[in-house]
C-alpha cells in the first residue's frame, strides 16, 4: 500500500528521566543509520503534506529507504482505524523511523475563539486526526520497530499544545487535541520501554511551517519552509536517545512545557 520514495521520482522506561535538551547533531547530518550498517528505513505517514513530504525527500537524498502513506495518495485515513490497521499491516519491518506528520487545526470549521463556539462534532473530528489517529498508528505500527536496536517513533505536535505554555486561549479543540496527543505520547512511551528498551517515542513540535495546513493562520507570524522544518527534526531526531523518550521536544531540540 505504501509507496518507496526517491528525490528523482517522488512516491510510487518504566521510570521516566528529567527531560533535558537535546544535543543534535551538526547542520546537514543526517539521522543515524539502521542497525547493523543497514540502510535506514524510515515510515511517513502524511507524506503527501508539507512537512511529511519534505521530511521524506530529505531522507530520501541521504539514502535512507522511505515508505510514505498519505490519503491523498494512497487511501490511509488516519482517521479511521480499519485503514490503518490494513495499510501497516503490509508493510515488513523493521523500521527505524516512524513519524506521523499528519495533523490539521479547525477540521469541521474554524478554531474556536470563544466558549460560545464549541460544537462536540467538530471537536471529535480533531481529536480522531490530531490525537487518536497518531496513537492508533503507534497500536499497528509497534510491530515494525525493531526491539533490539534503537527506533524512533515521533509524531508532529504543537506549542500551543502545551497546558504550561498556554496564556493566550481560543483553538479550544485544536490545543486540547493536541495536549492528549502529548499525553498519549508520554503513556506509550512507558509501555513501548518495556519491550523495545532503546526505542524513543516523543512529541516534536516543528516550528510555524509554511504550509496549505497554515497559510490560512499565519497572519503576520514568520513561517519557515517545508524543507527549513524537516532539516530541524531530523537534527533533534538524530539526537535522541532512549533517555529521551516520552519528552515533549520543539524543532531545536528544546523541551516544551507540558
Amino acid at each position: 500500500m505504501g509507496r518507496d520514495y526517491t528525490a528523482a521520482r517522488g512516491f510510487e522506561k518504566p521510570k521516566m528521566r528529567a527531560r533535558r535538551a537535546v544535543a543534535p547533531p551538526p547542520a546537514g547530518a543526517s539521522i543515524r543509520l539502521g542497525g547493523g550498517g543497514r540502510t535506514m528505513r524510515a515510515l511517513v505517514i502524511g507524506a503527501s503534506g508539507g512537512i511529511g513530504g519534505a521530511v521524506a525527500a530529505a531522507l530520501a537524498a541521504g539514502g535512507a529507504e522511505v515508505v510514505g502513506l498519505s490519503r491523498a495518495r494512497d487511501g490511509f485515513d488516519i482517521t479511521d482505524e480499519g485503514s490503518i490497521a490494513a495499510g501497516l499491516a503490509a508493510l515488513a519491518g523493521p523500521f527505524d523511523l516512524i513519524l506521523v506528520a499528519t495533523g490539521g487545526l479547525g477540521v469541521a470549521g474554524a478554531p474556536e475563539k470563544s466558549l460560545r463556539a464549541l460544537d462536540p462534532a467538530a471537536m471529535a473530528a480533531e481529536f480522531a486526526l490530531n490525537a487518536t489517529g497518531p496513537a492508533l498508528v503507534l497500536k499497528h505500527g509497534l510491530r515494525l520497530m525493531p526491539r533490539g536496536g534503537r527506533s524512533v517513533f515521533a509524531a508532529l505536535s504543537a506549542r500551543v499544545g502545551s497546558i504550561g505554555d498556554n496564556r493566550l486561549g481560543g483553538w479550544y479543540s485544536y490545543r486540547a487535541s493536541k495536549a492528549a496527543l502529548n499525553q498519549l505520547i508520554r503513556t506509550a512511551s512507558v509501555e513501548v520501554a518495556r519491550t523495545h528498551p532503546q526505542a524513543v517515542v516523543v512529541a516534536l513540535h516543528p516550528g510555524t511551517v509554511a504550509t496549505g495546513l497554515s497559510a490560512r493562520h499565519l497572519g503576520g507570524h514568520p513561517a519557515v519552509p517545508p524543507a527549513e522544518a524537516a532539516a530541524n527534526l531530523l537534527r533533534v531526531m538524530g539526537g535522541l536517545t532512549a533517555a529521551d523518550t516520552g519528552g515533549f521536544f520543539d524543532w531545536a531540540g528544546k523541551p516544551v512545557p507540558w
